[in-house]
């Protein structure tokens, strides 16, 4: 039993990090991050489209700490927002972005100018960042 075990844990491991489920980014093609934020978590993932398939470079998940596990609904999104940009920088830094959330409030809030200094401190790190949000309801791809 532990031996089919490891073989199917080894078997997803490969599956996991070869085509066509991660690729290599193509620096001519604008890249996309879809972002979400659930009551312990956050993930992002960072794809690009080639011929209208999105295809994912890389993947990034974390849990909440004790005081995020409070935030509001909004701050939850935004902060995964802010942790794709922090996890995928390297990447995306010069770089055209379509941010894809399920959360249409971010695009007004990332114009606000009287937020509170959290959020602020956020929307001044996604500034230096050429994104676009992307508002969706439901699953996308």
């Amino acid at each position: 039993m532990r031996n089919a075990l490891s073989e199917a844990f080894l078997m997803l491991k490969e599956a996991l990090v070869t085509a066509p489920i991660v690729q290599p980014p193509d620096w001519n093609l604008p890249f996309e991050v879809m972002c979400d934020a659930s009551d312990y978590a956050v993930g992002a993932v960072l794809g690009q489209r080639k011929d209208r398939k999105l295809s994912a470079i890389y993947y990034a998940s974390r849990t909440l700490d004790d005081a995020q596990v409070n935030y509001a609904t909004t701050a939850l999104t935004l902060l995964a927002v802010v942790f794709a940009f922090e996890k995928f920088r390297s990447y995306l830094v010069g770089s055209k972005v379509i941010v894809h959330t399920d959360h249409a409030a971010l695009r007004y809030l990332l114009a606000k100018k009287d937020a509170k200094p959290r959020l602020l401190r956020w929307i001044l790190l996604l500034q230096e960042f050429h994104l676009v949000i992307k508002a969706f309801l439901g699953w996308f791809l």
